[in-house]
């Protein structure tokens, strides 16, 4: 039987499922990148661990070390949310603290210990330095608009500007410095989200301080 209008073939994958699939190459790429190298990973390997051809790998990527942005991206949207939301009055350290207390692990982002391997490896991996610094640097629009709107100013105010760079920065030597440090990485997952999270209270802390 003809399909209606002459279509045939598979039906269009839906964004959900799309994005499911950006995950499930990100994982595939990421463990593959701990384990053998960077350098030794194709996309052929990538695209096999999902069940994928690596043209369709292709289709998803650039490159194979942009395989990984949706682990590094994970949870942007949620840290907006909570800047939006950050009530007036309360402090920033206040605010982090009830955001990390309900937020289930930390803004419902990947694996601790994944994020923590995947991170060591901007440190001699060029191409994932460029993918790590370039999500944070797509972030901060982001988090100027919602401290733009908690605030009623325009998002072009230099004030705003300034905090969101702050806040940015922050949040990924944060990471960085709980990555790079590499002792949680023989721990149990319990004990590295508890050390990550007490990373991000001091370092945004800190950062609320602002400068002297």
């Amino acid at each position: 039987m003809t399909a209606p209008h002459g279509r045939t073939g598979r039906p269009p994958l839906t964004e959900a499922r799309k994005t499911e699939i950006r995950r499930e190459i990100a994982r595939a790429a990421v463990d593959l990148f701990v384990t053998q190298g960077v350098t030794s990973t194709t996309g052929e390997q990538i695209g096999r661990a999902v069940g994928l051809s690596a043209r369709t790998v292709w289709r998803y990527f650039p490159s194979k070390e942009s395989c990984v942005t949706p682990l590094f991206s994970e949870g942007i949207d949620t840290i907006a949310a909570f800047l939006r939301e950050w009530p007036p009055g309360q402090s920033l350290e206040e605010a982090v603290g009830r955001w990390l207390v309900a937020a289930p692990g930390i803004a419902g982002g990947p694996d601790r210990t994944t994020v923590g391997a995947l991170v060591r490896l901007t440190r001699t991996e060029p191409g994932l330095r460029a993918v790590w610094l370039q999500t944070y640097d797509e972030a901060e629009p982001a988090f100027a608009r919602a401290l733009a709107e908690r605030a009623g100013l325009p998002p072009a105010d230099l004030r705003v500007t300034i905090r969101a760079a702050m806040f940015n920065a922050a949040l990924r030597a944060a990471v960085e410095h709980y990555a790079w440090r590499g002792d949680h990485a023989r721990g149990e997952r319990t004990s590295a989200e508890t050390e990550l999270e007490t990373t991000l209270r001091e370092a945004l802390a800190v950062a609320a301080e602002g400068i002297d």
